[in-house]
C-alpha cells in the first residue's frame, strides 16, 4: 500500500484537477505532501516502534493510513485532499519500519532469508506497478467514483493488515530504549527536511537559490544531529540512531549499495513513463502494462533469490546488478534501432525490462538480509528506519539528478530535430497544398512552438510561440472550399508531424538518461565486493549438521 500510494496518484491528476477544482499548487502537493511526510519521519517511526513495539506501531500505522486513504478517497476539496495525503505519509512512516524490525527480530537467520525473499518480490512489484493499478481503476470507473478507488482501495487491505496482524503478529521492542529523543527526533526530522524538500519541487521550481541553500543547510543539521546523537549515546540509552550501526560493515556499506542501486528504479520509470507517455502517446494504462515484464521477473527473481543467495551468498548480488546494467544496455540498443525508422512498439522493451526486473529480484531481498544480518535485535527499529530514510532520499536524488538530465537534454536536442525535420516537413506541407510562404511560416512557427515546448519546465506547457502558430494556422476569411481542404490537409500534416518530433525527441533525451542508471549500477557491482562474506559459511555448516544426523 505505501510503495503503490508514492506513484498510483500520478495517472489520477488530469482527474482530481477537473472534479475538485485543485489548483496545480495543490495537485503537487498531493504527490509532495506525501513523500515528503513519509521521508523525514521513518528514522522516529523505526524508534517509535523500538521503545511502543512494533506490532502496536504496525497496527497504529496501518489503521491511520487506512482512515487517510478513506479521506482522500472522499475529499472535496483540493486542501483537504493535500492534508490527508501528509497524514497518510505519517502514518506510513510509522508502518514500514516496523515490516523490516518484526522480519529482523521475528524470524531464525535460516528463516530470514524466505521472509526477506517474500518481502523483495512485494517490493519489486509495488513499486513499479502503481501506475498499471491506477490506470485500470480510473479506467474501470468503479461505481461511477471516478479517481476516488485508487485510495479506497487501501480499505480492505487495511483492515485485513490490522486483523491479521491483531492475531498472528507477535510484540516485541527493545528492552533498552526507554523514551523518545525528542530533541535527536527533531534534528533528524529538520535535516531530512531541508534535504528531501528541494529535491522533491526543485526541478518544477526551476532550481531556484533557496533549493541548494536549503540542501546546504541540510549537511550542517546533519552534523549537529550526528554530534548531539553520539553525546546522546554516551549520556543514555536512548539515542535516536544507534551510532554502532555505522561501526557495523555489514550496514554501512550494505547502506550504500542499496541507496544508490535503488535511487536509478525510480529515476528510471519517471523517465520511461515520461517516453511512452509523452513521447509516443501511450495511455497510462498503456503504459503501465508495459513495465509488466519487469514486475514478473523481479518477483521471479526474488523467488529464486531464497534457493540461490544461501548457495551463493554476495555472488547473487553481482549476478543483480549485472542484469539490471546490462538490460540498459540492451534497451540502448533497442531505442537506437527502433529509432532510426520509427517503428518503436510497446513489446520492444520486453526483453531489457525483463533483464532489469530479474535483477532487481536478486538484489533487493538478499541485500536487505546482509544489511541487517548484524544488527542488533535491540537496534532493530533503528536500523529499519535509517534503511528506509536512506532509500527514500536516495531515490528522491535520483529522480532530481534523471529529471535535470532527461529535460534538458530535451530543451537542447529539440532545435536538431526540427533542423533534421525541416526539409521533409516542408514537402509534406508543399504536398498537402500549401503554397511557398505559408509553408515558410509554418515550418518556422512549428519549429520555435516545438523547440519552446521541448525547453518548459512542464512538456505539455503552451508557449506563446505555439499561439502564434496557431493564428498562422487559421485560414483567410471567405476561403475556398479548396483552400479549406488545403488547411484541414495542413493541420494532418502538422499533427503527424508532432508525433514524429516528439518521438525522435524523447527516445533521445530517455537513451542518454540511462547513462545514469548503467552508472549507479556499475557502481553497485563494484561496491558489492566490499560486502564481508556473508552466509556460505552458515549454510555450509547446516549442512554439515545434517551429514552428521
Amino acid at each position: 500500500m505505501i510503495l503503490l500510494d508514492i506513484s498510483i496518484v500520478n495517472v489520477a491528476i488530469p482527474s482530481i484537477h477537473t472534479e475538485i477544482n485543485a489548483t496545480f499548487s495543490q495537485i503537487e502537493w498531493v504527490v509532495a505532501g506525501y513523500q515528503l511526510a513519509y521521508a523525514v519521519t521513518l528514522i522516529t517511526g523505526g524508534r517509535l516502534g523500538d521503545i511502543y513495539g512494533r506490532k502496536r506501531l504496525f497496527i497504529i500505522g496501518v489503521g491511520g493510513f487506512t482512515l487517510a486513504s478513506v479521506a482522500c478517497g472522499l475529499a472535496g476539496s483540493g486542501s483537504f485532499l493535500v492534508g490527508a495525503r501528509v497524514f497518510q505519509g505519517l502514518m506510513a512512516a510509522l508502518m514500514y519500519p516496523q515490516v523490516i524490525s518484526v522480519l529482523q527480530v521475528n524470524f531464525a537467520p535460516h528463516d530470514r532469508t524466505k521472509a526477506f525473499g517474500i518481502y523483495g518480490g512485494v517490493v519489486a512489484i509495488a513499486a513499479i506497478s502503481g501506475p498499471l493499478i491506477g490506470g485500470i481503476l480510473i479506467q474501470g470507473n468503479i461505481l461511477g467514483l471516478g479517481w476516488r478507488p485508487i485510495f479506497l482501495v487501501n480499505v480492505p487491505l487495511g483492515i485485513g493488515a490490522v486483523v491479521a496482524a491483531i492475531l498472528a503478529l507477535d510484540e516485541s521492542r527493545a528492552p533498552r530504549a526507554t523514551r523518545l529523543d525528542i530533541p535527536g527526533a527533531l534534528l533528524a526530522t529538520l535535516a531530512l527536511f531541508l534535504l528531501v524538500y528541494p529535491l522533491v519541487e526543485g526541478r518544477s521550481l526551476g532550481w531556484p537559490w533557496w533549493t541548494f541553500t536549503s540542501m546546504a543547510l541540510s549537511l550542517v543539521v546533519f552534523a549537529i544531529f550526528d554530534q548531539y546523537n553520539h553525546w546522546r549515546a554516551k549520556t543514555s540509552n536512548c539515542p535516536l540512531v544507534e551510532p554502532a550501526l555505522f561501526r557495523n560493515r555489514s550496514f554501512l556499506v550494505g547502506l550504500a549499495v542499496i541507496c544508490i542501486f535503488l535511487s536509478g528504479i525510480p529515476a528510471f520509470f519517471l523517465t520511461l513513463s515520461l517516453f511512452l507517455q509523452l513521447g509516443h502517446g501511450f495511455s497510462p494504462l498503456q503504459a503501465g502494462v508495459a513495465t509488466i515484464p519487469f514486475a514478473i521477473t523481479a518477483a521471479l527473481g526474488s523467488t529464486l533469490s531464497i534457493r540461490l543467495y544461501p548457495r551463493l551468498g554476495k555472488l547473487i548480488l553481482l549476478i543483480g546488478s549485472a542484469s539490471i546494467t546490462l538490460g540498459m544496455f540492451v534497451l540502448w540498443e533497442t531505442l537506437t534501432a527502433t529509432s532510426a525508422d520509427n517503428t518503436f512498439r510497446g513489446y520492444d522493451l520486453i526483453p531489457s525490462l525483463a533483464m532489469g526486473g530479474l535483477g532487481m529480484g536478486f538484489v533487493i531481498a538478499p541485500l536487505a538480509n546482509i544489511i541487517l544480518a548484524g544488527v542488533h535485535h535491540d537496534h532493530a527499529g533503528s536500523a529499519s528506519g535509517v534503511l528506509t530514510t536512506g532509500q527514500q532520499v536516495a531515490g528522491a536524488l535520483g529522480v532530481a539528478i534523471v529529471g535535470v538530465v532527461y529535460f534538458g537534454l530535451l530543451g537542447t536536442y529539440a532545435p536538431t530535430v526540427s533542423a533534421q525535420r525541416s526539409p521533409a516537413f516542408q514537402q509534406q506541407l508543399t504536398t498537402a497544398g500549401a503554397t511557398a510562404s505559408i509553408t515558410s511560416a509554418i515550418d518556422t512557427g512549428f519549429s520555435y512552438c516545438f523547440d519552446d515546448t521541448a525547453a518548459a519546465n512542464d512538456p505539455s506547457a503552451s508557449p506563446n510561440s505555439c499561439v502564434a502558430l496557431q493564428q498562422t494556422l487559421l485560414p483567410p476569411p471567405k476561403a475556398s472550399p479548396e483552400l479549406l481542404k488545403a488547411y484541414a490537409n495542413i493541420h494532418d500534416v502538422i499533427s503527424k508531424e508532432t508525433t514524429t518530433r516528439l518521438a525522435d525527441n524523447f527516445t533521445y533525451a530517455f537513451k542518454y538518461s540511462l547513462i545514469y542508471n548503467v552508472t549507479v549500477w556499475s557502481l553497485t557491482f563494484g561496491l558489492v565486493f566490499f560486502l564481508p562474506t556473508p552466509l556460505q559459511r552458515a549454510y555450509a555448516s547446516k549442512r554439515r549438521e545434517k551429514v552428521n544426523l
